[in-house]
């Protein structure tokens, strides 16, 4: 009987991710991987709906998703990226990355109940323990947010 991981087969659903990330309600905010190009890039699915707790007061009568929840979507994409290539190398105590730099962000249209965010990360920069990633998030084709994120592998130190 062998403890090797069991192979990665997409799409990689909802149940999956919560076995590679510590995010929970109201905090995932992925909701499936779609594709996935071990090392180098995924795309990831989020569905907004009306009944996300944040549209309570983001806006009353005008529910818009806040930006930085978007962001926050990119990087676990990005956090899956690294967790499905590592268990695809038969790494499976991937150790935890926290999200420690965003630059470049942009938001180019309100993301709104109804909408299906299409979240793609990619790898540009591995270096000691540490992740850059280009991410962009469309809706229907178009791009309604971008930005860069870094992530860092957490110290027990």
């Amino acid at each position: 009987m062998s403890d090797a991981p069991a192979p990665v087969t997409l799409p990689v659903n909802v149940e999956q991710i919560q076995q590679l990330l510590p995010h929970r309600y109201p905090f995932l905010l992925v909701d499936r991987v779609i594709e996935l190009v071990p090392d180098q890039s995924a795309v990831a699915i989020k569905n907004v709906t009306i009944n996300e707790p944040f549209f309570n007061g983001h806006f009353p009568g005008h529910p818009v998703m806040p930006g930085v929840l978007i962001v926050e979507a990119m990087a676990q994409a990005a956090g899956l990226l690294t967790q499905l290539s590592n268990r695809m190398k038969g790494n499976t105590e991937s150790p935890l990355f926290y999200l420690v730099k965003v630059d470049n962000a942009r938001f180019n249209a309100p993301v709104v109940p109804g909408d299906q965010l299409r979240l793609e990360v990619s790898v540009k920069r591995v270096m000691r323990g540490m992740g850059l990633f280009a991410a962009r998030t469309l809706v229907d084709g178009k791009e309604v947010a971008s930005c860069e994120l870094m992530c860092a592998a957490r110290s027990d130190k």
